[in-house]
C-alpha cells in the first residue's frame, strides 16, 4: 500500500510518526530516503514515541547505530557516512534487520541492496514551505494511517 501525507510542521511530522509507530508489531525495517534536513530524524521521534520509547532521540550519523528500548525494541540507524554497502553489513545489522524490533535507517539510498524487499520505503521531502513535507511511504503493510 502506498500513503502520502502533507506535514504542516516538525509537531505534526512527531504526531503521523506516533500513528505509524502504534502499528508496529514488529520486524518491520522503515528505509528513510530524503535530503539533508528534510525530517528523518523528525519523524524517527514519532515512531519512537508510538513505541512508548520516552528517551530524546537524535540522529546516529556519528554512532551509526542507536538502540532504544520500548514496547518494541528501535534501531535507529545513519548510513550517510558508509562508503559502501559492505561497511553496512560489516555493522554486524543481521540480527537487528531480522530480529523483533524496529530499524530506521536513514540515508537508506547508500544500501537499499542489502534491504530485503519487504522494506518501507518512507520519503521526506520539503515542500516550498520550509515547514511543510510531503510524506510518502511505500510497501506499507497494515492499511490507513490515522
Amino acid at each position: 500500500m502506498r500513503i502520502e501525507y502533507i506535514s504542516s510542521s516538525p509537531d505534526d511530522t512527531i504526531s503521523f510518526g506516533t500513528e505509524i509507530g502504534k502499528s508496529l508489531k514488529g520486524g518491520e525495517i522503515f528505509a528513510l530516503q530524503g535530503t539533508l534536513a528534510a525530517g528523518k530524524t523528525t519523524i524517527t521521534k514519532g515512531i519512537a514515541l508510538g513505541l512508548d520509547i520516552p528517551d530524546n532521540i537524535t540522529s546516529p550519523t556519528f554512532c551509526l547505530v542507536s538502540e532504544y528500548s520500548g514496547r518494541l525494541p528501535l534501531f535507529h540507524m545513519d548510513v550517510y557516512r558508509l562508503d559502501s554497502s559492505e561497511d553496512f553489513i560489516n555493522l554486524g545489522v543481521d540480527d537487528m534487520l531480522y530480529g523483533n524490533g524496529v530499524c530506521l535507517i536513514e540515508w537508506s539510498e547508500k544500501i537499499m541492496e542489502e534491504l530485503p524487499e519487504s522494506a518501507i520505503i518512507l520519503r521526506l521531502e520539503p515542500l516550498s514551505d520550509s515547514s511543510k513535507r510531503k510524506i510518502t511511504i511505500e510497501n506499507w503493510p497494515y492499511g490507513e494511517i490515522k
